[in-house]
């Protein structure tokens, strides 16, 4: 009697949610494979449904989803979609988060707030999710709330290599918004070539969101080509106001780069005429045309995802990607 043997190698499926099917299709390209076809609709009073068309039995799952508003609909949407997967025998679920949610709520500044961004990781967690793999998280120590491997990406080598591509290295200062991404703007630094950093001295008042009032730069920026950085932009406040410090200080070019363009309302106004020259972005998450403005450029971030992807499925070095610095 001869034995039937199973192929029984690993199988990449890639899943999407409907935040920002655009990103998905993209990285699907770059890896040259399809994403999994699916159901997913709303029922009257907000619930969602999602139910697979292809058998995940066995898989190496990815499940990529985008963060834009509204917001808490897209993490259930993801929720979901891991639930199905743990549930349809899916062999590893690695929830693909380009921009992780709540993660300016890190920390308790006061008493009785939440630790919001370790109760995502809980969630994903419970849902079925093995593995996490995200891009430029608010503070390094998120990586630590959930159990299991945490792949934090960074988009500063992309965003950096723009930046020496189209302006002049001779004449940049790297600027921090606050002296709490120094650490940050010194690669940035190192990247450009050992470019002179400044940082904004800053105040915020803890009882009102969204609101910063910038002090004074910290750093020599006359005349100087300046590169401002940050993680993401929500309504443009901080950076906004940094750019106007900056000029005031007798700046020259100021360039915004940033990873996560929430642009949330007046982010796309405050920005057109905060006085920057140029404003670049990833699409971590998907930007409409009514954010979009003359100053602003948009990178992809699907070849970073997909190579991270990659790594991951075939057991590679995700720390390789940076060149061990990670």
């Amino acid at each position: 009697m001869t034995a039937s043997w199973t192929d029984n190698q690993k199988n990449m499926m890639l899943f999407s949610g409907r935040a920002h099917p655009e990103l998905a299709e993209q990285v699907a390209k770059e890896l040259d494979v399809h994403v999994t076809p699916q159901t997913a609709r709303d029922f009257a009073n907000g619930e969602i449904f999602v139910r697979f068309e292809e058998s995940v039995r066995g898989s190496d799952a990815f499940v990529l989803q985008s963060f834009p508003a509204p917001l808490n609909q897209w993490l259930m949407e993801q929720l979901i979609m891991i639930d199905a997967l743990k549930r349809g025998s899916a062999k590893r679920i690695t929830a693909v988060l380009p921009f992780y949610p709540y993660a300016r709520q890190d920390k308790k500044h006061r008493g009785r707030e939440p630790i919001s961004a370790r109760l995502v990781a809980d969630l994903l967690k419970t849902a079925g999710a093995d593995r996490i793999i995200t891009v430029d998280l608010h503070t390094d120590q998120i990586q630590g709330f959930f159990d299991g491997p945490v792949d934090h990406m960074h988009a500063q080598l992309q965003l950096a290599e723009y930046v020496r591509t189209n302006y002049s290295l001779e004449h940049i200062t790297v600027v921090s918004p606050d002296s709490g991404r120094v650490r940050v703007a010194e690669k940035w630094a190192d990247s450009l070539g050992g470019s002179p950093l400044a940082f904004i001295h800053k105040t915020r008042d803890p009882l009102v969101p969204n609101q910063v009032k910038s002090n004074r730069v910290v750093g020599d920026v006359e005349g100087r080509t300046c590169i401002l950085i940050d993680d993401m932009i929500d309504t443009g406040g901080t950076i906004a106001g940094a750019v106007k410090v900056l000029k005031e200080a007798g700046a020259g070019d100021v360039v915004i780069a940033a990873t996560h363009g929430v642009l949330s309302d007046p982010a796309a106004e405050r920005l057109a005429n905060c006085g920057a020259k140029e404003v670049v972005v990833t699409n971590t998450l998907p930007i409409s045309e009514d954010k979009k403005f003359a100053q602003l450029t948009v990178l992809s971030i699907a070849p970073l995802l997909a190579r991270t992807i990659r790594e991951v499925f075939e057991n590679g070095s995700v720390t390789g990607l940076f060149n061990g610095n990670a």
